[in-house]
């Protein structure tokens, strides 16, 4: 099996290291589809657990899952960045590509956004209102990224009806 990180197994099971570059790129953004589903997923169902009595044990899991879906998807758009950055299909690639560009916009934006999040929330020490009142706008704005990056995997996904 290839060891590179942009390795396709393909339905048969073998494995290569390159494709043709539009499918190459059709393969990745599929990936970074199928990883933002799972941010979505698990961000909701996190957010579910809040609030609720449940396990401590639960919310670690919970909250691990979290963090592995949105390393997955940061991994998934480094791979597209990598094959895609002077792609630009034509014809009957031109839709899903756009889609797919959107949802590669909408994944960093999220990235983005929740790095901000994680940094403000890992800061000690004393807070004023200014501070609380930024926290509110850098959340809000998070979860403004996680819809759209749901609306982006969902506009996608209509262009690729044969995606699983």
């Amino acid at each position: 099996m290839s060891k590179t990180k942009n390795a396709v197994i393909l339905a048969d099971g073998d494995d290569r290291s390159q494709l043709p570059p539009v499918e190459m790129a059709r393969v990745n953004a599929d990936a970074i589809y199928r990883a933002a589903v799972d941010v979505w997923h698990h961000h909701e169902r996190h957010g579910r657990l809040v609030g609720r009595p449940t396990l401590v044990a639960e919310h670690r899991v919970a909250s691990e899952m979290c963090r592995l879906c949105d390393d997955a998807l940061g991994g998934m758009v480094q791979a597209y960045e990598q094959c895609a950055a002077r792609l630009h299909p034509e014809g009957d690639d031109a839709e899903w590509w756009h889609k797919a560009n959107s949802l590669w916009h909408a994944s960093r934006e999220y990235l983005r956004r929740h790095d901000e999040c994680d940094r403000l929330s890992s800061r000690v020490g004393t807070h004023n209102p200014a501070d609380l009142a930024a926290r509110v706008l850098e959340f809000d704005l998070e979860a403004s990224a996680v819809l759209a990056l749901r609306h982006a995997a969902e506009a996608y996904r209509r262009t690729r009806p044969d995606l699983a």
